[in-house]
């Protein structure tokens, strides 16, 4: 088929007969034909709805496999919420559009040429599996050490500079929205994943799309899965690679000389524990059950805060030791202390449990999660891109 004869919606349907969840999003999804990107893009429209824009040039000289791994690049988009909103901060940088691609592409296989991918090309050293926020961290540490010129002999100093690596895909307009659009486009966002989900499950698979992936989509949707899991699920995903030189590796870029990387997993996870009296000592009782158990698979630094952070009762849970909850302080409440706290140091994920009666706090450096009772996930004092998560006590721990 010559260039000028293709049409991406006539191809989709073939592309994706083998993946249930896809094809039933790629049908709510618009395609339009758009020559001015290099190779496609996803778009959040004014009136909430999203469009995928693609070369058509560019899609014909890809495989069916090629293709098939591009659409679903551009609906992970969608589905990980980075074109509504999802932002390290204030605004979308080319390390974040680096970011949000290597978490997406950690879970596909048949990627064409340019696509950024972890464990391969420039970024070969990062390990795949992360989310987006862990790679953002890792590409501000590599960007620091390119600036101040890496490390004596180490990998860093050498090969390509993040700043000569060009982007796959377009990210363009992500988060400028505004008025009711981001809002609607999160409600309609919900609504078209729950659908999907369910003709996925009813068609007796989801295709390529990998468990954890699953897993998350569907505590996103339900609002009734277990709180423990999503805590677990948090935790687990929060772990970011420890790399180290060793000489019994051998480095794939430059074997013999230099040393390989040897890597390692252990979680760094803070805990804030709201403080104030409006937050009950059922929820507390809950949660700091549960801890006991996940302490088994990580260490927790745990900071108590009302209007301010106790650093002289901050604690580190240390893994396989059991602790009662405790009330250290008694004020109001400020988000703001236990974030600036957290964005200070170096932490891979943060949970906050609290009632939500307070402003809405600056921007989280790491993954944010906030945990809650149930009355309060529904009505929040402020709106959040971040994960609410409703903890049932009444049920028992």
């Amino acid at each position: 088929m010559s260039k000028k004869d293709f049409d991406l919606n006539r191809h989709t349907a073939r592309l994706l007969m083998d993946e249930p969840f896809f094809a039933a999003l790629s049908r709510r999804v618009d395609k339009v034909e758009c020559k001015e990107l290099p190779t496609a893009g996803m778009r959040l429209n004014d009136d909430g709805f999203f469009t995928m824009l693609y070369n058509p040039d560019y899609f014909s000289g890809l495989t069916d496999d090629e293709m098939s791994d591009v659409l679903k690049h551009e609906f992970y988009h969608i589905i990980f919420e980075h074109v509504t909103g999802r932002l390290p901060g204030e605004k979308v940088t080319k390390l974040w559009n680096f970011a949000t691609d290597l978490a997406i592409n950690s879970h596909l296989r048949h990627l064409p040429e340019g696509a950024l991918v972890p464990g391969e090309a420039e970024f070969e050293d990062m390990p795949r599996g992360l989310s987006a926020e862990q790679y953002h961290a890792l590409l501000q540490e590599q960007m620091q050490q390119e600036a101040t010129g890496g490390e004596e002999g180490s990998e860093g100093s050498e090969g390509s500079s993040l700043n000569d690596i060009q982007e796959f895909d377009n990210h363009d307009g992500w988060g400028d929205s505004v008025g009711a659009a981001p809002q609607i486009a999160k409600e309609r966002l919900k609504n078209m994943v729950r659908d999907a989900a369910r003709e996925a499950s009813s068609s007796g698979g989801w295709g390529s799309v990998p468990e954890a992936i699953k897993k998350d989509i569907l505590s996103r949707i339900d609002g009734t899965l277990d709180w423990k899991k999503i805590l677990r699920y948090f935790i687990k995903t929060s772990q970011k690679a420890q790399k180290s030189s060793t000489v019994k590796r051998i480095n794939r870029r430059y074997p013999y000389l230099h040393p390989g990387r040897k890597t390692s997993r252990q979680a760094r996870v803070a805990i804030s524990i709201d403080q104030s009296g409006s937050v009950d000592d059922g929820m507390l009782a809950a949660f700091f059950a549960e801890l006991n158990k996940l302490s088994e698979i990580a260490s927790f630094t745990v900071i108590p805060f009302d209007t301010g952070v106790s650093e002289k009762d901050v604690f580190v849970w240390n893994k396989g030791k059991r602790l009662e909850h405790k009330r250290v302080l008694s004020g109001g409440t400020c988000f703001d202390a236990p974030t600036a706290y957290v964005n200070e140091r170096s932490f891979d994920g943060h949970i906050i449990l609290t009632d939500m009666y307070a402003p809405k706090p600056k921007a989280s450096k790491c993954q944010r999660m906030w945990m809650t009772t149930p009355t309060n996930a529904k009505n929040p004092y402020f709106k959040t891109q971040e994960r609410i998560v409703a903890i049932n006590y009444d049920s028992g721990y």
